[in-house]
Formats: structure tokens, sequence, C-alpha cells
């Protein structure tokens, strides 16, 4: 009977890889558990596993005292004397505690406590054993799925392949073999604490470490790489050998490496990338296949970058969505702005022309009151064109500046921008008015030189009249003086008509003399004929 309980332990414990003495002491504290329960005792109890009966007994345990202050974990040295003559104070008497009155609830009891500690122990042991294996590739067997989650079979324990940690572009069948990297152990976790991980990007390095010998012995580094799973991945390598080209050994000869790697990842893009220590080289190669044009450090304390592009160039090193120059800044560790050569441009020309345009002063806003100015000027804001420049949350930044009073700052910035404008359109306005005006002046004055114009021409035909009239007095002379006082009577009207205008009166002027000179050379021929 004995051999066959502890020959059950030691099945028990190949099984959860765990130590024999592991699950003893899980059975002793067990039926401590149980006497506990059942004795309704507060008594200091111990239990002994016997390997060779497989009994388990069970101890109560007091102190040898001189006087007596708990009676559950003390006795006095006068009653441990009568059991154990021996005794001395600070020893400790022993006193057996029957185990075949538990009964059912007590075994019950204790096997909830058995297989509590040994899944403790089985856990213990699962995290010594995984926790320093993390990055590691391993091939597990797909098992079962629990919700968007995978369990997956790793051979001495089932770990767990969450959602995020699934590729996108990739579906799993159950009983299929697939390579993973171990992400994480998780010691408080429910249920399997291995995270495996065919999203991360220590898969792909793990991957070239298998594929190419010079990665595996070190001749070639991958020193960093970046990873979209499913859609792309940029790897920066480098040599240690001067002799040994990083790109060419990673992608092999007709890219046999580099695709085996990807028939693995199913179809999954990778960019091999030579490293450079220098950031502007590093970003240059990092952004391929879009050539760059040049690259400035903005912040080096900030890690910021700004690279400039041909314009036939900015789609290719933006990506798709985004995608090559955010993996170029993750691969490199800076935050890059990327801009066309045509943006750049305008925004230089902007920046000229606030540099050239006169400052407001922040005097100008109305509502804002003298000491708000203040704390703004304080803060390097000088005037109102830089304020408006200016994010919420860079004002909220400035000290005595709210959000209450950042709202009323940008009330009164819109009211002062709204009324320049409609200060503009006015002076528009007055404008558009002084060129009607203009207009309708010119189109009287143009009027009037057609009157008198007319005017001309009719004094022209009057003395043409005049000197083609026949020198007979009595037929001439009549029709003479007639033309005579129709020329006075038009030369008057186009007098009265031009009083306002200097040039119509001057226009009439010439009209009258050229009347009198007519009526003068009708006369003529009657003075002859006398």
């Amino acid at each position: 009977m004995a051999n066959l309980l502890y020959q059950q332990i030691e099945m028990l414990s190949r099984e959860k890889h765990i130590e024999p003495e592991v699950v003893v002491s899980a059975i002793e504290d067990a039926m401590v558990v149980a006497a506990r329960k059942y004795y309704k005792t507060e008594e200091d109890l111990r239990a002994k596993f016997n390997q060779e009966t497989g009994q388990v007994d069970v101890f109560s345990v007091h102190i040898v005292v001189e006087q007596v202050t708990d009676s559950n974990k003390e006795v006095s040295l006068t009653d441990a004397k009568k059991k154990n003559p021996e005794v001395e104070v600070g020893s400790e008497i022993i006193l057996a505690k029957p185990t075949d009155v538990l009964g059912r609830i007590a075994a019950q009891t204790a096997k909830q406590v058995i297989l509590q500690k040994v899944r403790e122990a089985e856990r213990d042991t699962i995290f010594n054993e995984y926790h320093t294996r993390v990055g590691e590739l391993v091939t597990v067997i797909v098992k079962r799925a629990e919700g968007p989650d995978l369990i997956v079979d790793m051979g001495r324990t089932e770990a767990r392949l969450p959602k995020r940690e699934q590729s996108k572009l990739e579906t799993y069948n159950i009983g299929e073999r697939l390579r993973v990297v171990i992400k994480m152990v998780d010691r408080a976790a429910k249920g399997p604490q291995v995270i495996v991980s065919r999203a991360d990007a220590s898969l792909v390095q793990r991957l070239f470490e298998m594929e190419v010998p010079e990665i595996y012995d070190g001749t070639v580094q991958i020193r960093f790489a970046a990873r979209e799973a499913g859609e792309r991945t940029k790897v920066a390598v480098a040599s240690r050998d001067k002799d040994v080209d990083p790109v060419g050994a990673c992608v092999g000869m007709k890219g046999m490496r580099v695709q085996s790697i990807i028939r693995e990842l199913r179809g999954e893009k990778i960019d091999i990338i030579p490293y450079s220590e220098e950031t502007v080289a590093f970003a240059q190669k990092a952004l391929s296949p879009a050539k760059v044009t040049r690259v400035q450090i903005t912040d080096p304390e900030a890690h910021k970058l700004e690279v400039i592009v041909e314009d036939s160039q900015l789609s290719l090193a933006i990506g798709k969505k985004g995608q090559n120059v955010r993996l170029a800044s993750k691969l490199i560790g800076w935050d890059i702005d990327i801009k066309s050569e045509e943006e750049k441009r305008r925004e230089i020309e902007d920046q000229m022309t606030r540099l050239t345009a006169p400052a407001t002063p922040l005097t100008s806003l109305a509502g804002v009151g003298a000491k708000t100015i203040e704390k703004m000027e304080a803060a390097g804001i000088n005037n109102v064109e830089a304020l408006a420049a200016m994010t919420p949350e860079q004002l909220m930044e400035i000290p005595g500046i709210g959000e209450k009073m950042v709202d009323k700052i940008y009330q009164a910035v819109n009211r002062f921008y709204e009324g320049g404008e409609a200060a503009a359109a006015t002076e528009e306005g007055a404008q558009a008015v002084e060129g009607t005006e203009g207009s309708e002046a010119v189109a009287e004055g143009e009027q009037a030189s057609d009157e008198v114009a007319e005017n001309t021409e009719a004094s022209a035909e009057t003395e043409t009249s005049a000197e083609e009239t026949p020198v007979d007095a009595d037929t001439s002379a009549s029709p003479d003086n007639e033309t005579a006082g129709k020329t006075e009577e038009a030369s008057a009207e186009s007098t009265g008509s031009t009083t306002t205008h200097s040039e119509k009166s001057k226009h009439a002027t010439a009209t009258e003399d050229a009347s009198d000179s007519a009526q003068g050379d009708s006369e003529q021929p009657e003075e002859a004929k006398s």
C-alpha cells in the first residue's frame, strides 16, 4: 500500500515536472488543513508522511513554559513532566491527533489543497524554466482556440498565442505546426503562463539566424529590425568583416535565403538595409526604395529629423498609409518629418513673409487684460501673429494661463482678424465707389465733348454753305441772314450748356467767331453789288 501511494506520487511528479518532495509537502499541508477544520482548533498542527506505511500522521505541538498565556500553543512545565519527565522549559511536547475520524468532508478539503499546491508548484517550475528563454524560437502545434486567442502545445506545457501577436494576413488550423518566439512569461496569468508571438520583430531575426550562417556565427549582425506583421519588415545589418557584404549574405544567391524566410512569413515583404553609424546616412538608407534629396537634424535632444525628397518621390517615401516612413522611424529611432521640395519652398517663403511682415503688438487685442499680455510676453510671445500660430496646448503651458483664458485669447484673436477683414472690405468698397464716381465724371466729360464736336461740325457746315452761296444779291441776302441767325442761336445754346466747363466755353466762343465770320462773308456780295 505504501509503495503504491508513493508510486502515484512519483508518477504525478514526472507528469507535472516537479519534485516528489513538493507533492509530499502538499499532502502534509492538506492533512493539516483538514484536521484543523475537523477539530476546529487553533493549535499548532503538523503532519508527517511515512513513506513505508503510507500513513499521514497529524500532531499538535505545544511549547513548555513556566506560566501559560496561550493554552492552544503552550503547556505548563508541571503538565509536561507528567507526560515526559525529562522535558525542560522551551522544549516541545508533541501529541498525536487521530486521522481516521476526519471523514469525507475533510478528505475533499485535503484533495483541493493538494491540487492547488501541485498547480502552484507546476507554475513555479514553468516560470523558472521559460523566463530565461524569452526571444527564443520554438516550434509549437495549434491545439485549440479560446475566443480570438490560440492555445498551442509546446511539449512540456501549453502556451497562449494572443490575437495581438498573430499576423494580420495569416489563418491557423488545429494541428498546424508554427514557428513562434517566446514573447514573455506571465507568472500571475490565469491559464497558460507562456505568451508566444508570430508578429514580433525578433521572429524575423531568429529566422535569419537559422537561414544565414554568417549571422549565426556572428560575422554579420542584425543591428535593428522594425516590423508590421503580415505587410513589411525592415532589417538593418552590419558586417564585422570588411570583405563580407552584409546585405548580400542575407539575400543569398538568387535570393534563396531571404525567399525561404518570406515563405515562412507567408509572403511578407522584407527590406534589408546596410547599417550606418551616422544618423543622416542611416536615415537615407532606411527610407529606401525612395531617393532622398537631403536629411537635416532639427532637434537632436528630441531625436527629430527633417527629410526632403523630390516631388515625384514623396508618395514612395511615405509608402502605403505611411508604412515606409513609419517603419524607417522605428528602425532608426528618430521621428521623421518628410516633405517634398515644393512644400519646403513654400514653407521658406512663408517664413520670409512672416519675418518681413510688420508685427502687430498684443495690445491691439480687445478683451485681453494687461496682466495676461505680460504673462505671454514673459513667455516670448510679443505679437499677434506669433500668438495666432500657437496651439491651445502650448498656450496652457504658460504659467498663469488656464483653459478659460485660452478660449478668451482665441476669441480675441478671431475678433482681431475678422475686424481686419471687415476694414479691408470697407476700403475696397470705398475704392469701388470712388471708381464709379470717376467713371460717371468721365462719361459726362465724353458727352460734353460729343456735344461740342456736334456744334463745331454745324459751324463748319455753315461756313461751307456761306462760301458756296451765289453772288446774286437778291437771291443770297435773305438766306445768308437766316443762316447767320440760326448759327447765333446754336452758339448761344452751346454756350449755355457748357457754363460749368471751361473747355465747352472755349468751343462755344470759337463757334460764335465762326458764325460772325460766316455772316460777314455773306454780306460782302451785297456791298460789292451796291
